[in-house]
């Protein structure tokens, strides 16, 4: 995740549900994260996902031994990997 992302975010979230976007991007300062990088040739044939341009995005996860992917992105859904952990928004807050 990157600052700008989090802003970004931040104010997405906040205008869905009526919070003050600088209470919201405070709380999301205090998660723990990396940057990881994608390859820009990622190598084929680890999952199949509808969207080929979300390939390389759930590849560096993998690579990388991501643990949590949060996304909101439907074909993300129901892709029956071990790792990463694919979780909306939503349900990563309710954890």
């Amino acid at each position: 995740m990157s600052p700008l992302w989090l802003r970004i975010y931040a104010g997405n979230v906040a205008v869905r549900v009526m919070l003050d976007t600088n209470i919201l991007l405070s709380a999301l300062n205090r998660i723990p994260y990396e940057l990881v990088y994608t390859p820009r040739q990622p190598a084929p044939g680890l999952f199949e996902i509808r969207d080929p341009n979300d390939y390389a995005v759930l590849y560096s996860a993998i690579t990388e031994d991501v643990d949590i992917f949060i996304t909101g992105d439907k074909d993300f859904e129901n892709l029956n990997l071990d790792t990463p952990e694919i979780l909306t928004p939503s349900q990563f807050l309710a954890k």
